[in-house]
């Protein structure tokens, strides 16, 4: 790169980079601080910086077994062809230069399709869920549903119905 480009070069790097940041970085009343979900956005929220503990009357638990399907996709193998090609050698001695050649091999190789091959698709991802009334003390909020770890949902599940128990969830909703 010549120096006479590397100033204009370093000058639109430095507008690119204000110009991103103006546009990105920003906190609209779209969105929340901290990366969580946008208004508007479904009861799958994730939590980032929220408390991960709640408490509640049991409700229901619900498991959403994994499914699956048999799929078909392209098959790719390897394909290597051995080439060779003519390697320049000199050498310079006492004012002389002395030149000569070898062949070298190498090996060309990239990846064809051959066919297809059948996999197993995952449609829906295993999931626990837990359905809790009078969430975090409030009367108000009944029949929220939270995504529980397995160890979480065999806890509740043993629980009395309405008995009160704790759980940390890993999204809201089901």
């Amino acid at each position: 790169m010549s120096l006479k480009r590397r100033p204009a070069l370093a000058g639109l790097t430095m507008v690119l980079v204000v110009a991103l940041a103006a546009c990105g970085g920003g906190n609209d009343s779209g969105s929340s601080s901290a990366g969580g979900a946008a208004k508007g956005d479904s009861g799958y929220a994730q939590h980032k910086d929220k408390d991960v503990k709640v408490t509640g009357l049991r409700d229901s638990v619900r498991h959403v077994t994994r499914r699956t399907r048999k799929a078909s996709r392209p098959h790719y193998v390897k394909k290597c062809e051995t080439e060779s090609r003519r390697v320049r050698h000199t050498s310079r001695s006492k004012g002389r230069t002395r030149t000569w050649y070898t062949t070298e091999s190498y090996r060309d190789c990239e990846k064809v399709r051959k066919g297809t091959e059948t996999y197993t698709r995952v449609v829906r991802k295993e999931r626990w869920c837990v359905r809790l009334d009078d969430v975090d003390g409030k009367p108000k909020r009944d029949d929220v549903w939270y995504r529980v770890s397995p160890a979480t949902y065999s806890q509740v599940n043993g629980a009395d119905d309405r008995a009160e128990v704790s759980v940390e969830w890993l999204s809201q909703g089901c």
